[in-house]
């Protein structure tokens, strides 16, 4: 379990260790072209292939992504539907080759709204992936960032019967992330400026990134402008910028 970037200060990277991804404009990009929404969403799923790979080349250890939301269950019963069958297919094309190449699985959410099949085969995907080292790709499935709070909160209440003081570090190992560090930079596609109820609790002290391109036109090369705007800031943690910098130069 990894500490809270309110309770330590991480070391300054070059290259962000955790990013945080809302694959935003899927469906615009789609009736942009006068396809259906859902050639959008196929699309997508290209890019993350090509992000993924870039994160293994760049040497970034963990990557997470918003795939859907626990809002996202209010659209149009016919997108939900075609959602979960690309999340099948897509888990079914995609683990054997995230297997192949050291990267490890998890799927993040309240994953009992998914019918059987799909939480068995997410299950399987967890245990056939779970000693690879090289990448850790978490897809947030049915996830939102008050679930995760409050699902944490009961849990830590329920691990500490009669304490009634509690701080971040018990409510800390309950979060559905608690094995990742928390995002060092979360991007934004598709020209929207909101977190969205996404890592409400690990996203405290991450750098915000938001770009206009749509999610099927997120490239390798968009990544690294991510990257070089992450480079350009002065992560202070509440310090003042004269301690970074002699940290920086000792």
């Amino acid at each position: 379990m990894f500490k809270s970037s309110t309770t330590a200060v991480p070391e300054g990277l070059a290259v962000p260790r955790h990013i945080a991804i809302i694959m935003d404009g899927n469906g615009r990009w789609a009736t942009k072209r006068l396809l259906p929404r859902v050639a959008g969403h196929v699309k997508g799923v290209e890019a993350v292939r090509g992000v993924v790979e870039a994160c293994v080349e760049r040497g970034v250890e963990y990557l997470t992504l918003f795939a859907f939301s626990s809002e996202n269950w209010r659209r149009p019963a016919e997108e939900v539907s075609l959602l979960m069958r690309l999340f099948v297919t897509a888990l079914e094309r995609e683990v054997s080759k995230m297997h192949a190449n050291n990267i490890r699985l998890k799927v993040v959410g309240d994953l009992s709204r998914f019918d059987a099949k799909l939480q068995d085969m997410i299950a399987a995907a967890e245990r056939r992936t779970a000693n690879n080292s090289r990448l850790t790709v978490s897809v947030c499935a049915n996830y939102g960032g008050r679930w995760d709070i409050m699902q944490a909160t009961s849990k830590m209440v329920a691990a500490n019967p009669g304490v009634t003081d509690y701080t971040e570090e018990m409510l800390a190992p309950h979060l559905a992330m608690a094995y990742a560090p928390e995002p060092d930079l979360f991007i934004r596609t598709g020209g929207e400026e909101r977190i969205s109820n996404f890592l409400l609790w690990q996203l405290a002290y991450s750098e915000l990134y938001f770009t206009q391109t749509f999610w099927p036109d997120f490239t390798k090369a968009s990544l690294d402008e991510a990257i070089g705007s992450f480079q350009n800031r002065e992560r202070r943690f509440g310090q003042t910028g004269d301690q970074v910098a002699k940290k920086t130069n000792a």
